[in-house]
């Protein structure tokens, strides 16, 4: 009985990857690399589209190994992201780049969170939208829905609204600053595209449409947003446990649930720092690390339907529209006045 309950994830599990293995595929179009988009976007958009499509015909047996892969797969994937990132990168783009990106991700989530309870929105949805918005996307949702265990639907959702704002920045970005709208220096700019664009994918493309100089800055400053990550699940980890005490009494009280996939993930970037394997080690392993991550967005999204999305209504896209407007003009506020006084 237990060999067949292994075998039927299994099948679960090798139906989540040949997705992956397609949007892998898929991703090396031409069309899709002008755009930015990663394997992980359009892995979530297979997942839906299987989800919308075949979904029903999928034996029951097999959903274990799709929700292995929305849960395990994609904790270990987040751990492993810590490849991409050295303390050195924080010392390299100096305090201004700190400070500002602390200030985009506190107002960003505060201020989503509040937003959310105005608009009377999920507050599930509205904490990973916030999340997604003001951290790293689709990365920083995934993360924190390993923090407070939401239904797979709003998850798909928070990261729809921040890719789609996400992509339009990063041909926005690039069209402003050579037209002179933006009047901002090399530095200034790389800090503001760093500090204001979802995806680290949107930061890359954005960065090289407006030269090396600019591309430099805004990766350094968007992988120590990604890095903030950390604090902001610890926290995030502490007001669950906090919910959970209100909600269940006092046997609870003071349980704090720690995220250790953000601690594993923090130590990853503490060793990756000392370089102690090969570039093409930790290319091999960034490599890897996107496919468990595509894997976890194909499985999350095989769990949402279209219904769901008509559930969830416009205020999440309301939501993650009203952010944008606050990383495009407060990100270029702090990038052209804050900046240059910590520079």
């Amino acid at each position: 009985m237990l060999t067949e309950k292994r075998s039927s994830m299994l099948h679960g599990i090798l139906l989540i990857g040949l997705f992956s293995c397609a949007a892998f595929y898929i991703g090396e179009a031409q069309f899709f690399k002008d755009l930015s988009f990663s394997p992980m976007i359009i892995g979530i958009v297979l997942g839906m589209l299987y989800a919308n499509s075949l979904r029903n015909h999928l034996p029951e047996t097999w959903v274990p190994g799709i929700q292995f892969c929305s849960k395990k797969i994609l904790r270990l994937g987040i751990i492993l992201y810590g490849f991409r990132l050295t303390f050195q990168d924080v010392l390299n783009v100096g305090v201004a780049g700190i400070l500002i990106d602390a200030i985009v991700v506190v107002v960003t989530i505060i201020g989503g969170v509040y937003l959310g309870k105005l608009l009377k929105m999920d507050k599930d949805i509205a904490l990973l939208t916030s999340i997604g918005s003001g951290i790293c996307g689709a990365a920083a949702v995934l993360g924190a829905e390993s923090t407070i265990q939401t239904k797979p639907y709003k998850t798909a959702v928070a990261v729809a609204t921040v890719v789609i704002f996400g992509t339009i920045s990063m041909f926005i970005y690039p069209i402003a600053y050579r037209a002179g709208i933006l009047q901002l220096t090399p530095n200034e700019m790389g800090i503001y595209a760093g500090s204001t664009l979802h995806e680290v994918a949107h930061a890359v493309g954005a960065g090289n449409a407006m030269g090396e100089e600019i591309s430099n800055v805004a990766i350094i400053v968007k992988m120590i947003r990604v890095m903030l990550l950390v604090p902001v699940l610890l926290v995030l980890g502490y007001w669950v446990a906090v919910q959970a005490a209100k909600g269940k009494g006092a046997a609870t009280k003071g349980s704090v649930t720690i995220p250790w996939f953000a601690i594993g993930f923090l130590v990853v970037i503490g060793f990756n720092s000392f370089n102690l394997l090969p570039v093409k080690v930790v290319d091999l392993i960034n490599y890897i690390d996107t496919f468990l991550l595509t894997m976890a967005m194909v499985a999350l999204g095989a769990e949402t339907s279209i219904d769901k999305f008509k559930k969830a209504g416009a205020k999440p896209f309301i939501l993650a529209f009203l952010l944008y407007i606050w990383l495009i003009a407060g990100g270029w506020a702090l990038s052209k006045y804050l900046a240059p006084l910590v520079l």
